[in-house]
């Protein structure tokens, strides 16, 4: 019997995940058996230029790196690291991140964001900023931002034609950020729909009647140091 989209989100999302090390997020068997891993990346040695781009400011005491097995950004202005590669179709985006709140220069808990399914309209070459938050406006792309505003609020947005839709907002406890916790974040693409899940619990969902149907992913933040790892992209048709 075919597996209805509803059924599939929830086997996809919602059974228990492998302790790993390198290996996918989910149990195989979570996923839909014509699932190919078309990204991984556990940060081993240093951040890999064929495979990100980062656009941030650097002379603000800023910077992008790879520690420990972990992408860090470490950022007094926005930054967006760029997957550079252009995805399409279902998708599941799955890592693991962090806002480290300690004795950083840049610690401060705000603004654990995402882009996904980004295209420039106007330009075919869509890593051409700087890390300015304002400079993303005229792209078409959905937008999570958690605990921004300090922590004030969390939001999710599409933006396209100049505008920044606001689909969703929540500004309680239960969906803002927690201190030095490691949070595993959860995209799901699928037939229109676009959800996204912390740690096991969605928190947004948006069935689009006009998709983006491809474009780039990128993490996004400002003013915080984060720690991102054990990023996957699994896709099916």
């Amino acid at each position: 019997m075919p597996m209805t989209m509803n059924r599939l989100y929830a086997l996809a999302l919602c059974l228990p995940l492998l302790l790993l090390s390198g290996g996918p997020l989910l149990a195989a068997e979570a996923l839909p058996a014509e699932r190919r891993l078309i990204f991984a990346d556990d940060f081993i040695a240093r951040l890999d230029p064929a495979a990100w781009i980062a656009e941030y400011q650097p002379e603000l005491h800023s910077s992008v790196s790879v520690q420990d097995g972990k992408l860090v950004l470490d950022t007094r202005g926005g930054v967006t690291v760029w997957l550079n590669r252009k995805l399409q179709g279902n998708l599941l985006i799955e890592f693991r991140r962090k806002v480290l709140v300690e004795d950083g220069s840049n610690d401060r808990l705000s603004d654990l964001n995402l882009f996904w399914m980004a295209s420039d309209p106007k330009n075919v070459e869509l890593f051409t900023r700087n890390g300015q938050f304002e400079a993303y406006d005229g792209l078409d792309l959905y937008y999570v931002g958690i605990g921004g505003n300090h922590n004030t609020s969390t939001r999710f947005r599409k933006y396209g034609g100049g505008e920044r839709r606001l689909l969703q907002e929540y500004s309680d406890a239960a969906h803002l950020l927690k201190p030095n916790h490691e949070y595993l974040i959860q995209v799901l693409v699928q037939e229109g729909r676009s959800s996204v899940r912390v740690d096991g619990v969605e928190f947004f969902a948006f069935s689009d009647p006009a998709p983006l149907r491809s474009g780039y992913f990128g993490l996004r933040s400002t003013w915080s140091r984060q720690e991102v790892r054990a990023v996957r992209v699994w896709q099916w048709p």
